[in-house]
This record gives structure tokens, C-alpha cells and sequence, in this order.
């Protein structure tokens, strides 16, 4: 599939975005409930797995692109994006309860903008090397003034170095994990690179919870509401959205507009559910100025000469021409 235009990616970007924000919503729930945030992860990850499994026996599509692995001949390190998104959960787990979401949100922000600048200059994402412009540049430091924006009146709990280092890391792992990711897809298909991630993503979290005695004690208790049990669902959809927007407008513009969705998101969900905060004009500031953010980074354009990651023919091997490029090799 060819990649989308840049107005529709972007679209469903945000529409990824928003599915974040309920999703943060439903891991917490769930985690306070059984009384441990990484059985939540563990949760989440294997309902994503299960849907995926699904989706594999269901779409040939989906088979052919993952036996085309075989003759991509991609390094290996570009299959390691389900690793950003595995952090990323176990970072919030208890980086949050430390920070509060406040301040984690920002410095996660920081670090996926920082993250975002980095994984285009260097040519991960499959539309090739973004250059480090003005435009790009400012957009990036607009995103992280409207998530400070958007942050204000929340409490702030102990801005300890160590939890903040983390959090920054962790947004700098889902920048990889999109750059990465998409780089697969671009070769093998959207359903096959969501697949790959889930596969490392899974097995990653279930590391973490063997360390950490997840598996070995029993929960509080099992939630019972079936919403708290589509984290799964709202995971793929994430995965998704993102790998349509690292294909069509790279790492940086596709953070900043699922940014945007997120704090969109969290706005709709404030209002609608009880006990929510209502209408905070500071978020839907931030909102708006994220979508500002990616108008201005994308006027920063393409080097000329700049190669997009190719697809492998679904008919025969991965011939020299048909190979992707590491990196375009421009200085």
C-alpha cells in the first residue's frame, strides 16, 4: 500500500492520538483495580497479541508480508520498535506515581520531540533523511510549549532527576519505536509490521513482569467492566496510525500530531466521564498549539535526494535494486 497523503495520515494520527488518551485512561483503571500496573501492561499487550493472531489467520495479505521478512534483508535492529513501546508502558508505571502525569507527560514530550529531530536526521523513518531546519526545529519546541501549557494547574510531585531522565528516555523509545516500525512496515505491509511489533512488545512486557513477581501473586481483583479489557484494541489502533504517519510525514510531525489527538483526547474525556474535570481551556490551548506545531515543522521539506524506504515484490527474491537503504548517505 502506497503511503497516504499527508492530510489523511495525519488525520488518523489524531484519531490515534485520542485512542492514547482513553487508552492511559483504562491502563490506570485497570492497574489500580488488580493492585499492580504491570499486570495492566501485561493486559494490554497480550489482548493486542490476540487481536493481531486474529488478523494473521484472517488476511492473506497479512501472511504474505511476514514470509517477505525473510528476503528483506532489513538489519536486525530495525525490528526492535516493540522495545519503545514496551518502555514506554513500564516507564508510566512507575515513573507517574514519582512525577505525577504532569510532569511526566512533559518530559516524555521532550524526549519524543528530541527523539523525533534525531530518528528523521538520521534517516530511520522510511521517507528517507529530514533535515534539521528552522521550521522543524520551532515546531518541535511548540509541541513541548503546548503540553506545558496544556499541563498547567496539575499537581507536580517530586521532580526527582532520576524518574525525569527516565521519563525523557521513555518518549525518546517511542520515537525509535515509530521510526523502526515504520521502516518495517514500509517493506512488508502495515499488518505485518504491526505484528512484529506486537511480538517484541509482548515478550518484552512479560520479561518485565517475570522480574518484577507480576505472574507469580495473585490480583487484588479482576476488573469487571468490559471497557477496562480493550486496552489490547486501543493498542493496536495506536500502532497503527502510527506506522500510516512515520510512512507519509516522518517521526517528528507524526509525535506532534498524536500529541495533539492525546490532549484532544483527555479534553473529550474530562467532559464526558463522571467525575471528570470538564472544559479546561489550558488543554484545549495545548491542543490547538500542538496542531499548530506540526503546520510549522512541516515546512521544513525534504532533502533532495532523499529515499524512501521500497517494498519487496511479492514475486521472487530481494534483488540489489529492491533492497532498502540503511540510510541515505548524504552528509
Amino acid at each position: 500500500m502506497r503511503p497516504l497523503p499527508p492530510t489523511a495520515a495525519l488525520a488518523l494520527v489524531a484519531l490515534g492520538g485520542v485512542a492514547s488518551a482513553a487508552q492511559g485512561v483504562i491502563n490506570a483503571e485497570f492497574g489500580t483495580r488488580a493492585g499492580d500496573p504491570v499486570l495492566a501492561a501485561v493486559v494490554n499487550n497480550l489482548g493486542g497479541s490476540v487481536l493481531v493472531l486474529v488478523a494473521l489467520l484472517a488476511l492473506p495479505s497479512m501472511r504474505a508480508g511476514l514470509r517477505d521478512l525473510r528476503s528483506a534483508r532489513l538489519p536486525w535492529w530495525s525490528y526492535l520498535g516493540g522495545l519503545g513501546g514496551a518502555a514506554i508502558v513500564l516507564v508510566a508505571a512507575y515513573v507517574v506515581p514519582v512525577l505525577g502525569v504532569a510532569a511526566f507527560t512533559i518530559a516524555q514530550v521532550a524526549g519524543g520531540s528530541l527523539g523525533g529531530l534525531a530518528a528523521d536526521r538520521a534517516g530511520l523513518a522510511p521517507v528517507g533523511r529530514l533535515p534539521l531546519t528552522g521550521p522543524r526545529i520551532t515546531g518541535a519546541l511548540l509541541g513541548l510549549a503546548a503540553v506545558t501549557l496544556a499541563q498547567l494547574g496539575r499537581p507536580v510531585g517530586e521532580l526527582a532527576v532520576g524518574p525525569l531522565l527516565l521519563a525523557v528516555a521513555g518518549g525518546l523509545a517511542v520515537a525509535l519505536q515509530s521510526a523502526l516500525n515504520g521502516r518495517v512496515s514500509a517493506v512488508v505491509g502495515t499488518g505485518a509490521g504491526t505484528a512484529v511489533n506486537f511480538v517484541v512488545s509482548t515478550a518484552a512486557v512479560f520479561a518485565a513482569a517475570v522480574v518484577a513477581g507480576t505472574l507469580t501473586r495473585p490480583p487484588a481483583s479482576w476488573p469487571g467492566d468490559w471497557y477496562l479489557w480493550t486496552g489490547g484494541l486501543l493498542g493496536v489502533t495506536i500502532v497503527v496510525t502510527l506506522l500510516v504517519g512515520v510512512r507519509s510525514v516522518g517521526v517528528l510531525r507524526t509525535g506532534l500530531v498524536l500529541v495533539g489527538g492525546q490532549l484532544g483526547g483527555s479534553l473529550l474525556l474530562d467532559a464526558l466521564l463522571p467525575g471528570g474535570a470538564g472544559l479546561r481551556p489550558p488543554v484545549l490551548a495545548g491542543a490547538v498549539l500542538t496542531l499548530v506545531a506540526a503546520v510549522v515543522a512541516g515546512r521544513g521539506g525534504r532533502w533532495r535526494g532523499a529515499r524512501a524506504v521500497p517494498p519487496v515484490p511479492r514475486t521472487g527474491g530481494t534483488t540489489a535494486a529492491h533492497r532498502p537503504a540503511a540510510t541515505d548517505r548524504r552528509p
